[in-house]
C-alpha cells in the first residue's frame, strides 16, 4: 500500500502533464477548433474513461442481441493490435492478426453484424454507409475519447470495484482524461457488479458518481455459461469442486473472471499476460508445462473469449498437444430489473433519432 502511495505521489507531475495535454485537446473540440462530425444515421458509443478492463466487448454485445432481431447494425472498432491498416470489413474466416481480437470475436458470434475496423472512424462510417446502405446502426466500440466522430448515444461505462471517481490520471491511474469527462456520458452504466448488489449500496454509488440530470445510471454484472471445448464447441465443461482449473488470459483486469472461478473450481493457477497479447510458442510451451504439473487428475485449462480468438493461432499445436482448452462464454445481466428499461432507453433513441 506504502509502495502504490509513493508511486503516484512520483508519478503525479507526468499525470498532469498529461491532463494538460488531454485538456488542451477538449477545450479545442468546446471551441470548434476541432470538429466532431455528427451523421445521418444512429450512432452509440460504448467505451469508459479509464484504460481497459470495464466491459465494452460484452455489452456491445449485449446491444447486438437485443437489436440485431429489429435492425441491421454495424460495429466499428479500431482493431487494436490488428496487423492490417486501413478500413476493413471483418470475415468470419480472418484471424486476429488480420482483424483485432473483439472484432473477430464480434463477427463469428454475429455473422449476420457488419462487423468492420478502422482507425479513423470519422471516414470509416462513409465508408459503412456507402458499402452497405440498408445499415441502420453503427456501434461505435471503445470511443468515448475519439471525439472526431459525435455519437448519438453515449454510454460510458465505470467498474464497480474501481469506479473513475476513485481513479487517477495516466500514468499514475488509469484514467485516459480527466473525471469531470463523464459529463460527455448520456447513461453510465456501472459494471462487473457482484451478482447480489445491495440497493443501498448502488445508491451510495450513484450519490458518489453524482449523475447529472440528463444522465441514468445501471447495474450490470456478468452471467457465466458452461464452458465450451475450444476446438469443438458441442464439448461442454461442468465446474465443480472436483475440478483444478490453469487460466491462461490476456485481459485488462482478471480480478472478477477469478472471483467466478474460484467459487465454482477446487484450485485455480492462472498465468496472465497484458491485454491484447500475441500468444507466442513459447507461451504455449509454458502453458503446457503448467498444465502437466497439476497434480489433480481432473483438470482444464480456461481461457476467455478474447483470448480464444488469439490462441487460435496456434490451432495445430493445441490439437497435436491434446491442450483441453475450454473457453468461458458470458452475457451481461443488469441489476434491479432494469434490463427493460435500458432496452427501451435505447430503442427509444432509434425511435426519436432524427438526421
Amino acid at each position: 500500500m506504502l509502495q502504490t502511495t509513493l508511486a503516484k505521489i512520483l508519478l503525479a507531475p507526468f499525470s498532469l502533464l498529461y491532463g494538460l495535454g488531454v485538456s488542451l485537446r477538449n477545450w479545442f473540440y468546446r471551441r470548434e477548433l476541432l470538429k466532431s462530425i455528427s451523421f445521418n444515421l444512429p450512432v452509440i458509443s460504448v467505451g469508459n474513461l479509464s484504460v481497459g478492463g470495464a466491459g465494452k466487448t460484452p455489452h456491445i454485445e449485449y446491444l447486438i442481441r437485443s437489436l440485431d432481431p429489429y435492425i441491421n447494425i454495424a460495429t466499428l472498432s479500431r482493431g487494436y493490435r490488428r496487423k492490417t491498416k486501413g478500413f476493413l470489413r471483418i470475415q468470419p474466416n480472418m484471424n486476429a492478426e488480420q482483424s483485432g481480437d473483439e472484432p473477430l470475436q464480434y463477427k463469428r458470434k454475429f455473422p449476420d453484424v457488419e462487423v468492420t475496423v478502422a482507425e479513423e472512424r470519422a471516414f470509416a462510417i462513409p465508408q459503412i454507409v456507402a458499402t452497405r446502405p440498408d445499415i441502420q446502426l453503427v456501434l461505435l466500440d471503445d470511443a468515448f475519447q475519439h471525439r472526431a466522430v459525435k455519437p448519438g448515444l453515449n454510454i460510458l461505462l465505470t467498474e464497480f470495484s474501481n469506479p473513475f471517481t476513485r481513479d487517477y490520471l495516466l500514468p499514475s491511474g488509469r484514467l485516459r482524461e480527466w473525471r469531470s469527462a463523464y459529463a460527455r456520458a448520456d447513461v453510465i452504466i456501472v459494471s462487473k457488479c457482484p451478482k447480489v448488489l445491495d440497493r443501498a449500496a448502488a445508491d451510495k454509488l450513484i450519490e458518489e458518481i453524482d449523475p447529472l440530470p440528463h444522465q441514468k445510471v445501471f447495474f450490470s454484472y456478468y452471467d457465466y455459461a458452461a464452458p465450451y471445448y475450444m476446438l469443438d464447441n458441442r464439448y461442454r465443461l461442468q465446474l465443480d469442486e472436483e475440478l483444478d482449473v490453469l487460466l491462461i488470459s490476456a485481459i485488462a483486469n482478471t480480478d472478477y473472471l477469478l472471483d467466478y472461478l474460484n467459487g465454482k473450481a477446487r484450485s485455480v493457477r492462472s498465468l496472465d499476460y497484458e491485454d491484447h497479447h500475441y500468444f507466442d510458442r513459447r507461451d504455449l510451451g509454458n502453458l503446457q508445462r503448467r498444465f502437466e504439473e497439476l497434480p489433480s487428475e481432473r483438470k482444464a485449462i480456461i481461457t476467455t473469449e478474447k483470448d480464444a480468438t488469439r490462441l487460435e493461432l496456434h490451432r495445430d499445436f493445441i490439437r497435436e498437444q491434446r491442450l483441453p482448452i475450454f473457453v468461458l462464454p458470458l452475457a451481461v445481466r443488469f441489476h434491479f430489473e432494469e434490463g427493460a428499461t435500458f432496452d427501451t432507453l435505447v430503442r427509444d433513441f432509434m425511435l426519436n433519432f432524427r438526421a
